[in-house]
């Protein structure tokens, strides 16, 4: 893998394109299960799997891309529809579920390896909060929203893998200074910011252009964009706890969003109930 100082972010795209894409241990384990069970074998029990697992399914995603045929003239991005395209053969095989992100750590990336579940599993809980929402006001793109919610930060889950030495620079960067964004932390520690970087990827990789502009902030005026960014940004908060200073202003966007008042967002997200948020031990 590249050495951060010595590689510049033409590099990376150019690694991170060749370079086998890891699946959690979790979810090697649970297709393994699924194979012996010729019974409830298909595409939707697999897809029941690889949607929980950002880089399985991006890494579904990336070979579709590049073994698309001539006659496929829609982009698809639903894992289920995915893996019909491909066959079950080819998707429990050509793509398969290694290496592992806990071999590639290995037990002296532990501290990466924890940051690197949390950042999956606030990918889940944003991908829950954006079906919802979309489901709420009738997107029939909910299944694309939702993928993109689940993908919005995969850039920083490959990284955890791939580099997490810096990944470790930047977050004490921002422990020592909260006020420090994170862009800027990024662009001190490896030269430039994840969000530079997975554009480049997204291009290079070829994905679909609805998923590339869902994924995109910048395009935040399109109300399924604003959907996936606040999901994200509530999952991201919430994670720090459901005091966390920014989410009355994630409470007030969302509310605007879904037409409803703040209390009901608040009762609707659980923020009522719900303890500081952990990382969820199934990812272990």
């Amino acid at each position: 893998m590249p050495q951060q100082k010595q590689r510049k972010l033409s590099e990376w795209v150019n690694f991170l394109t060749s370079a086998e894409i890891p699946v959690l241990k979790q979810t090697a384990r649970n297709l393994a299960i699924l194979e012996q069970d010729e019974q409830h074998l298909n595409a939707r029990s697999i897809a029941h799997v690889v949607k929980y697992d950002p880089l399985m399914t991006v890494k579904l995603l990336r070979y579709l891309q590049q073994h698309k045929h001539r006659c496929q003239e829609h982009d698809v991005v639903e894992v289920e529809q995915i893996i019909m395209l491909l066959g079950l053969e080819t998707t429990l095989h050509k793509v398969s579920a290694k290496p592992l992100v806990e071999e590639i750590l290995g037990r002296d990336n532990m501290s990466a390896l924890v940051y690197l579940l949390r950042v999956t599993h606030r990918a889940n809980l944003a991908s829950s909060y954006a079906f919802d929402w979309a489901i709420r006001l009738h997107d029939l793109h909910f299944e694309e929203i939702r993928i993109a919610a689940l993908l919005h930060d995969i850039t920083e889950i490959l990284m955890w893998c791939f580099s997490p030495n810096e990944m470790l620079k930047i977050r004490n960067l921002q422990k020592l200074d909260k006020s420090l964004r994170s862009t800027a932390a990024q662009e001190s520690i490896l030269g430039f910011s994840l969000h530079q970087l997975q554009l480049e990827l997204a291009i290079k990789w070829k994905l679909p252009e609805l998923l590339i502009t869902l994924m995109d902030d910048n395009c935040s005026k399109l109300k399924r964009v604003r959907n996936v960014a606040l999901a994200v940004n509530l999952a991201r908060h919430s994670a720090n706890g459901w005091d966390d200073a920014s989410l009355p202003d994630d409470y007030e966007e969302i509310a605007k969003l879904l037409h409803l008042q703040v209390w009901e967002i608040v009762t609707l997200v659980g923020a009522n109930k719900q303890p500081e948020s952990q990382i969820n031990n199934e990812y272990c």
